[in-house]
């Protein structure tokens, strides 16, 4: 099933399912307990992210030929950073780019990401697939300045401003996607590719990822977990490419859709 959260005329938000024509169904109950048809065609006067996490854990250098691009060693673990759940941006709604602490290097990332569905703590990497609700695309926003120079050695300042996590078109429940590590992922900035690869090329693969981050750790219902991005980054071209106002920076993953944002500057 793919679920949207929507925005209807009255204000309201609510869920729905998306049928094969495009017409949305309005869902009842909770995305985590279980969610119902009513048989009611709705019209969304706003497409929103299709949850609000209750965390966002991000896995850095996760896919081989983006640690080669960033000439950088396979990791033995993975890498983990996280960003705050108020990065979270909307399909449609703008990226930010900062001026209070001002960045003029921000990169696009497109990722996978899996959404946790059930209380996972020290799951095997054979059951790790049974505690995912599902899949859905995200943006990993990425200052590269304060990223690597401006946060006291950690990437966390780089990644947390506001609207650095883009999550949808929607949700897409995990039996639909079996092996989350068989995805074409790309990336296209104003109407050119950018990014476009596979997941399978991820160094630690989903169930491997959701095994460590559970281990001795609770992961609650509604954890987002950003797998890490392909090669083709901005930060490694030559010359650099960095989003720009006025661009528009789309993230395409098989089986789950587009989720596309336009890139403004922050007022100060």
């Amino acid at each position: 099933m793919k679920i949207c959260r929507i925005q209807l005329s009255s204000g309201e938000t609510c869920f729905a399912s998306q049928r094969a024509d495009g017409s949305l169904e309005r869902l009842t109950g909770d995305l985590f307990s279980g969610l119902q048809p009513t048989g009611q065609v709705v019209s969304a006067s706003r497409l929103l992210a299709p949850l609000d996490p209750a965390a966002v854990l991000c896995i850095g250098l996760n896919y081989r030929k983006h640690a080669e691009e960033g000439k950088q060693a396979i990791p033995a673990h993975p890498v983990l950073f996280m960003k705050i759940p108020t990065t979270v941006q909307n399909p449609g709604d703008p990226i930010v780019l900062p001026r209070k602490l001002r960045s003029d290097k921000v990169d696009y990332e497109c990722e996978l990401a899996v959404v946790i569905g059930k209380r996972c703590y020290n799951v095997s990497k054979a059951d790790a697939l049974n505690y995912v609700l599902g899949y859905t695309c995200a943006n990993d926003v990425s200052a590269r300045d304060w990223q690597m120079n401006g946060g006291g050695g950690q990437w966390c300042r780089g990644k947390t401003f506001a609207t650095f996590c883009p999550l949808g078109p929607c949700l897409v429940t995990a039996d639909e996607i079996p092996n989350p590590n068989a995805l074409k992922i790309k990336t296209v900035l104003n109407g050119n590719v950018m990014q476009d690869w596979n997941t399978d090329d991820m160094i630690f693969d989903v169930p491997t990822l959701i095994e460590y981050l559970s281990a001795s750790t609770v992961l609650a219902p509604g954890t987002v977990i950003l797998t890490g991005t392909p090669h083709g980054v901005g930060s490694a071209r030559t010359p650099p490419v960095f989003l720009q106002p006025g661009d528009t920076v789309t993230i395409d993953i098989e089986k789950i859709g587009e989720l596309t944002n336009p890139v403004v500057e922050e007022k100060v």
